[in-house]
């Protein structure tokens, strides 16, 4: 065997040793174990009923006319602020300014009239009783007279109406509050009940919900219950401040309202989670609760990662339920023996190995 040929052997060995070495340090890295803070899942009896809600202002109007026009001006818009008896949309009123000058028109000519007729009383009133005149002759008198007045009645009345009209054609607004939404734009015609525009009540809101007829029984007004409002990942009191005693136009469904004192940062249509306390009962199947950290989400589906009787990561698909706090419940997927992984050192993913630190 010539150097060169010994050369070509000693440099395929060494390569060999690397890769090995290499395809052995990278395997050793691969099934390094990473360590994950873990919990068994709690069992919760079902003592408490949850239904779902809104927030909503205390008092809202919707603003609309009762006159046929085009609408001249708009002086708000969404999000501004308004107070009791503001201008906010004035409707062209052509017609009745013309209605007006012609009820003003038989107003002036109707208590001319009555004048008039008055005067002629009070001569034949003396004629009579100088025995000139005849008691017939008093009584057309006294009848025209009394036909002049309820004519002149008629205009004031009819004056009176023109004039109701006109707070028609300038609506203000009813309380003080905020403009959340304009239905219509400047030029557009109005028509008697149109929507024009939305006004809530400024700061005062509260929860709107619709109770079912088999947990009707567990609200009462002055009830305590807790709201959970999602978007904003808070946490309230509240009491039931108002029920309805029927159901009969809600389809089964019993209105109810629940006042809140902390109200920052609400805003009217925010969903809202209303959670009930009542009497616990040991007949019902214990829910199965955990941690709202130990989810994670790929598209539609929800899952968590357990670790198996071998201590590797094993992802579990789940349902789940209602959301109560930090905990939320599971329907299926996961029983209560099972160990639920809530936060790793490293990448989770299954087949990893796991080192417990609970």
């Amino acid at each position: 065997m010539n150097k060169r040929d010994l050369l070509l052997i000693i440099g395929i060995a060494s390569i060999g040793v690397l890769s090995s070495c290499h395809s052995s340090s990278k395997k050793e890295n691969e099934e390094k174990p990473i360590s994950a803070q873990t919990y068994y899942p709690t069992l919760q009896h079902d003592n408490e009923i949850f239904i779902s809600g809104q927030v909503s202002a205390k008092q809202t109007a919707i603003v609309s006319t009762r006159v046929m026009g085009y609408i001249d001006r708009i002086d708000v818009k969404p999000g501004d602020k308004v107070n009791r008896g503001q201008l906010l949309v004035v409707i062209k009123s052509n017609d009745l300014k013309a209605k007006k000058a012609q009820a003003i028109a038989m107003l002036t000519e109707a208590t001319a009239a009555v004048k008039n007729a008055r005067r002629d009383y009070e001569r034949f009133r003396v004629l009579y009783s100088q025995k000139s005149v005849s008691s017939k002759e008093l009584e057309n008198i006294e009848l025209n007279k009394t036909s002049m007045e309820a004519k002149l009645q008629m205009a004031r009345q009819q004056l009176n109406e023109v004039n109701s009209m006109f707070a028609y054609t300038n609506i203000r607004a009813p309380f003080t509050g905020v403009v959340t939404q304009k239905m219509v734009d400047e030029g557009s015609t109005a028509n008697p009940g149109m929507p024009i525009l939305s006004i809530e009540q400024a700061g005062e809101l509260n929860i709107q919900a619709s109770v079912p007829e088999t947990y009707i029984q567990y609200f009462h007004v002055g009830s305590k219950v807790n709201v959970d409002i999602k978007s904003l990942n808070k946490q309230m009191s509240g009491t039931v401040t108002e029920q309805s005693p029927s159901s009969s136009m809600t389809g089964g469904q019993y209105n109810i309202k629940i006042a809140i004192g902390d109200k920052k940062g609400l805003k009217a249509g925010m969903y809202a989670g209303i959670h009930i306390r009542i009497a616990q009962t040991t007949d019902a199947e214990p829910q199965i609760m955990i941690n709202r950290t130990s989810i994670i989400q790929r598209d539609q589906l929800t899952g968590v990662y357990v670790v198996d009787s071998n201590n590797t990561a094993s992802l579990r698909w789940i349902r789940i339920g209602k959301v109560t706090g930090d905990q939320v419940e599971v329907l299926s997927g996961l029983n209560e023996t099972e160990r639920v992984i809530e936060k790793a050192s490293g990448k989770l993913y299954n087949g990893v190995r796991i080192v417990p630190n609970k």
